[in-house]
């Protein structure tokens, strides 16, 4: 046994309440505003457009984001109107969305 008998509790003053909730108000508003973010923010892969792809496909864990921009973009693009695969089918309107289809396919 550390203590042989219980020491006392000491009571907070009102500096110390005072400190207490400016600490607990504080940490309060960082996580609203995080929360708020969070539920604003749309974030890097959410939607396909100026050169990038996001394509939501099923996967083994429910669902996942297939993303490229760039070179990656145009051969995902290239590979999925040269292919008729379910991931192929989910992708071209994205392609088009981001202006990667081919010129034969626009419309």
């Amino acid at each position: 046994m550390p203590f042989a008998s219980q020491p006392t509790a000491q009571s907070l003053t009102s500096r110390g309440k005072r400190r207490l909730l400016l600490i607990g108000g504080i940490v309060a508003a960082v996580l609203v505003a995080g929360v708020a973010w969070a539920a604003i923010s749309s974030g890097g892969y959410d939607s396909s457009r100026a050169g990038c792809v996001t394509v939501n496909v099923p996967s083994s864990m429910g669902g996942s984001l297939l993303h490229a921009c760039g070179t990656r973009a145009k051969g995902l693009c290239r590979d999925a109107f040269a292919r008729s695969d379910k991931i192929s089918l989910l992708t071209r309107p994205q392609c088009r969305v981001a202006g990667l289809a081919p010129a034969a396919t626009r419309s």
